[in-house]
């Protein structure tokens, strides 16, 4: 599993989210957000940008290059 993976299915949990609004806030289908979450596929850069932005996360932290969520 990815750190991407992990840090979706994470943030997921902490702010006691479902899949299915998450995925749809964010522009994609149920089943692409399952992929991501179990590592089997990679959001485009515009579906990161979402994922952060949905998140309020920087990219850097949910593609595990930083352990600081907090955006610049």
């Amino acid at each position: 599993m990815s750190v991407f993976s992990e840090r979706l299915q994470q943030l997921k949990l902490e702010k006691n989210f479902l899949q299915k609004d998450i995925a749809a806030n964010i522009g994609v289908s149920l089943r692409a957000y399952q992929y991501y979450e179990q590592g089997q596929k990679e959001p485009t850069m515009s579906v990161l940008i979402a994922i952060a932005d949905y998140f309020d996360v920087s990219l850097d932290y949910l593609v595990g290059r930083t352990d600081n969520p907090k955006r610049c």
